[in-house]
């Protein structure tokens, strides 16, 4: 699965926490801890349900430690503000954990990374990233934000970042807060009524009277 699909899939509501079914009766205990299938909101074909539901049903990549962790950082880069909700709110960190699963060559950086950030969050502050104050938090991200301000030994940091700035947009801007962040409107009806007449005579093009005559004018429309 290339990208492409991989965001489709994030944008269409495949991908979520599965539901997790409970009973009351002995028949029913069965299946208290199986998973629900997933539910697609697009159509597929039937290599590509199956594709899509082993990726589903592999285990978490990143422990809960690492994905409190990425939200963070996922909230440093796109926070809430008047305009939008935060990546989190959009559902990055959960976009994150599925693209590992899809592009099995993000899994060593970003753990990495996030090994990384914790070992300098202790070196500098003596705790882990996620129990450092904002103020903390911000400080050593400015360390990594800007490469060409980064000190050499932070080499792996700014790369790490990098990887977590560009995955974060990617999702956000694929989801319904993002695309209505940047306020895309899709495919909306216009009303064609012919060439401009200033960029007609800038080409030395001018319609036909038979071309006149046939083209629908929608500043004059004709009586129903």
């Amino acid at each position: 699965m290339d990208r492409r699909k991989s965001l489709k899939l994030i944008a269409t509501g495949a991908i979520a926490v599965p539901a997790v079914l409970t009973g009351c009766d002995t028949a029913d205990k069965k299946t208290a801890d199986t998973p629900a299938e997933p539910v697609f909101n697009l159509d597929r074909n039937p290599d590509e349900i199956k594709y899509e539901k082993q990726l589903l049903a592999r285990e978490d990549f990143f422990d809960g430690h690492e994905m409190a962790t990425i939200t963070v950082l996922a909230d440093i880069i796109i926070p809430k503000d008047e305009v939008s909700g935060s990546a989190s709110e959009a559902g990055v960190p959960a976009f994150i954990a599925f693209i590992v699963q899809d592009k099995p060559e993000h899994q060593i950086p970003l753990k990495g990374g996030l090994r990384w950030l914790d070992l300098q969050s202790v070196k500098l502050y003596e705790k882990a990233f996620i129990d450092c104050s904002p103020v903390q938090q911000i400080e050593l991200v400015d360390q990594i934000a800007y490469p060409a301000k980064a000190k050499p030994e932070m080499s792996q940091g700014v790369q790490f970042f990098k990887l977590m700035r560009d995955l974060t947009a990617t999702g956000f801007y694929t989801s319904q807060i993002g695309i209505k962040d940047i306020g895309y409107m899709g495919n909306q009806p216009n009303q064609w009524n012919g060439v401009p007449p200033d960029v007609l005579a800038q080409y030395k093009l001018a319609y036909t009277e038979k071309e006149l005559k046939e083209c629908i004018s929608f500043d004059n429309p004709p009586a129903s």
